[in-house]
């Protein structure tokens, strides 16, 4: 382990930090939902892999005390988001159609797989970031979370936006990126590269478990 990475994640302190789960929703997780994204065998693994490993993330978060916040689209039935509307269809007002995911009440915005505990916080979001026209940031702020961890689907997608949105508004971020996934393995590559280079510190599921348990040593440095 570097200096630097070293001192970044000893800086970080395991009784204030967060884990936010994103999207971990049928409409981005359930293989009977993703015809129309065009997945390959490898791809509808590496999904899958994901959220696996999210969901032992999760077990690890809650066993080892840290606050798990879930993160989750939620789009209005009679409400059509008009930006994404055109960029996938040239028609800002084309009105929603079957494919729309994560609609408010549809089989699509349920968890999958993974689900809230009881008492664990849950963000609708109707945008790409958990941040975005949400109380999450004022939550994150009135419990004292000082970091957080990010984990879910896609990682090019809203977990991009969201980690990025948690860095801009001065929380440090962890990138868990085996718990993290896209619909090709190029774009998954292309957005932890690009998330390491300017937002997060990519680390994985055994790593950030070890954060949270505070067990880096000096030994651990390399120059």
């Amino acid at each position: 382990m570097t200096v630097l990475r070293h001192a970044q994640l000893s800086a970080l302190d395991p009784r204030t930090g967060a884990l936010l789960v994103v999207d971990v929703q049928r409409s981005f997780a359930d293989p009977a939902f993703l015809g129309a994204y065009g997945l390959d065998d490898d791809a509808h693994a590496a999904v899958a892999a994901a959220v696996d490993r999210t969901s032992q993330l999760v077990d690890a978060a809650r066993a080892a005390g840290v606050p798990v916040h879930w993160i989750g689209l939620g789009t209005p039935a009679d409400r059509p988001w008009r930006a994404s509307a055109w960029l996938r269809g040239g028609d800002p007002d084309a009105p929603i159609g079957p494919d729309e995911p994560c609609v408010i009440g549809t089989p699509g915005a349920e968890w999958y797989t993974v689900t809230p505990g009881e008492g664990e916080p849950q963000t609708i979001k109707r945008a790409y970031s958990g941040f975005s026209g949400t109380e999450l940031a004022a939550r994150l702020t009135a419990d004292g979370v000082t970091w957080v961890a990010v984990a879910g689907l896609t990682t090019e997608c809203c977990v991009a936006a969201t980690a990025t949105d948690a860095l801009q508004l001065g929380w440090p971020v962890l990138l868990v990126e085996d718990a993290t996934a896209a619909y090709a393995a190029d774009v998954h590559r292309a957005a932890v590269d690009a998330l390491a280079l300017n937002v997060a510190v990519v680390t994985d599921t055994v790593e950030i478990t070890r954060v949270w348990a505070g067990s880096f040593t000096d030994a651990e440095v390399t120059a």
